[in-house]
């Protein structure tokens, strides 16, 4: 039958943050803010909740001057992603 979605996971701006991720493994928060079309006050907020669960890593730092956000998808993260798309996989027909 259909398998539970992650309700962190089901959010469309966080899932394309992951969605990012998964695929170059750490980007600059301008580089998501850019790719995603969001607000960087809403992306923020997603990004911080993607860190609470343990899905990404963010590294705040300083390059030449001006700061720097990292965000980098955790081993936790990647597990949660691929389970995320397995389990959306049950909604389709086969």
């Amino acid at each position: 039958m259909f398998k539970d979605l992650d309700p962190i996971l089901h959010s469309q701006l966080r899932l394309a943050v992951m969605s990012l991720l998964i695929g170059v493994k750490e980007a600059e928060f301008t580089f998501i803010k850019e790719k995603t079309g969001s607000t960087a006050g809403n992306l923020s907020v997603q990004i911080s909740k993607l860190k609470d669960a343990g899905y990404v890593d963010v590294l705040k730092q300083f390059k030449d001057n001006y700061p720097q956000t990292i965000c980098k998808i955790t081993p936790q993260g990647v597990t949660a992603f691929e389970t995320y798309v397995k389990a959306l996989q049950t909604y389709l027909p086969k």
